[in-house]
């Protein structure tokens, strides 16, 4: 059977896509490895009737397409953790600081470089940084490179550092500054990172809740367990076989695969500059732990719930009342990878939430953890971007080459739910209009 349009993946971005497709009138069918749709989003329910999200989870007010997508599924925002009460903390090598660590001149020293970085950020565009007269030369020194060329205090680097690891998209030392510039640009050149315009909302029903009405939306069009290994593009016909051989024809493909998992898939028919810069881009190799309580413990000794630290979390941010979420970083994930069982890492998760949070941390009631790094249908978490990509992915980034449309959290600036939306919808508007403007000139 053939079909007007395949998408791979059930993400986010493939969901979007799709939606969009069957919207337009196109007769599409969605291709998804796993047993679920979803992909680097998902969510369980406690016995008690709290949702717990153990993937993407947090978005802002500038992430306008997942916003409007959101609404139009009929769900609900309402704040995130961002400005809840209480102190942060952070996890130092010298031991467990609540509120500032840093010294009051070198807060000033922060805050000063800060605002050099945001002023170079508004010269970047983000949907073209290679147009940057300097954009060659920001894209070779690293952030933490950067922050030392005018003359920030290691103390401040070492702030960067554990913000980068909280975050988990790669150390300040090796990404590249073009990219944070590109990032930051993109949502206002507010700050370093403005937590308000980042991860100030979130959808009250879950984040997977939008790809499960999506789905729903589409029931009947997708095939799980699906697994894609080759792609055959031509302009009279595409072709997609899967891991069992089978082979489904289509007029075009979408493609919302994450790249690792896409290096491993035979592509014919695609320029071999356009697949240069697909397999150029890496993801964060990072993971996810979240742990439940009856109540918010770390609010018994005056804690916020948000946390950066130097040790095997990056970071923690309270997800609810008594849903804690926990990034392991790309450059901490072999202390998680190398334990010998899940017993183990639940110890060492716990032993360190105990340090930040007090005796109650360590006595959760649920416990999970999702290695999104090593995930065979992710192979990372957000986009990483290391001293020199930028320009070695160059401007075919989030392109396509009709009838071989890409899209997906990595084919935005900086990853996320709204990169994943936001690239979903285009590529399904592209589409429709191609084949709007072939019918046009039958």
């Amino acid at each position: 059977m053939t079909h007007d349009v395949l998408v791979l993946g059930a993400g986010l971005g493939g969901l979007s896509a799709a939606r969009d497709l069957a919207r337009g009138g196109a007769d599409v069918l969605v291709l998804e490895a796993r047993d679920r749709v979803g992909g680097r989003v998902e969510q369980t329910d406690l016995p008690d009737g709290r949702r717990v999200q153990l993937g993407g989870e947090l978005t802002g007010a500038f992430q306008t397409a997942y916003l409007a997508l959101a609404d139009e599924l009929g769900l609900t925002i309402e704040p995130s953790y961002v400005g809840a009460t209480g102190e942060r903390t952070t996890f130092l090598r010298e031991g467990v600081r609540r509120g500032e660590w840093m010294t009051a001149a070198e807060r000033a020293e922060a805050d000063r470089a800060e605002a050099a970085f945001c002023a170079l950020a508004r010269t970047v565009d983000p949907d073209d940084p290679w147009s940057h007269p300097d954009a060659a030369a920001l894209d070779r020194v690293s952030l933490a490179g950067w922050l030392r060329s005018v003359g920030a205090p290691e103390a401040v680097v070492r702030h960067r550092a554990l913000f980068h690891l909280g975050l988990a998209a790669g150390g300040v030392e090796s990404t590249s500054l073009l990219s944070e510039l590109r990032k930051i640009a993109a949502s206002g050149a507010t700050g370093f990172y403005d937590e308000e315009a980042w991860e100030g909302l979130r959808v009250a029903e879950g984040s997977a809740t939008v790809a499960l009405r999506m789905a729903a939306e589409l029931d009947g069009r997708i095939r799980l367990g699906a697994a894609v290994t080759r792609i055959d593009v031509a302009v009279g016909g595409c072709t997609v076989t899967l891991a069992d051989g089978e082979r489904l024809s289509s007029e075009a493909v979408v493609c919302a695969l994450p790249v690792g998992p896409l290096r491993a898939v035979e592509i014919h028919g695609v320029s071999e500059e356009r697949l240069t810069s697909l397999r150029r881009q890496r993801n964060a190799l990072a993971a996810k732990v979240v742990a439940s309580y009856p109540g918010s413990v770390w609010a018994e000794g005056g804690a916020d719930g948000v946390a950066y630290g130097e040790g095997l979390l990056g970071s923690t941010w309270p997800q609810a009342d008594g849903v804690l979420s926990m990034l392991v970083a790309p450059e901490r994930i072999g202390l998680l990878l190398a334990a010998p069982d899940d017993a183990a890492v639940r110890a060492d998760v716990l032993a360190e939430l105990g340090l930040l949070y007090g005796e109650a941390a360590v006595r959760p009631d649920a416990f999970w953890v999702r290695r999104w790094g090593t995930d065979p249908w992710t192979l990372g978490y957000v986009t990483h971007w290391r001293a020199g990509d930028v320009m070695a992915v160059g401007p075919l980034h989030g392109t396509h080459e009709p009838p071989f449309y890409v899209c997906g959290s990595d084919q935005w600036v900086a990853g996320y739910m709204e990169g994943a939306v936001r690239t979903g919808r285009a590529a399904a508007a592209a589409a429709l209009g191609d084949r709007a403007a072939a019918g046009a000139g039958r």
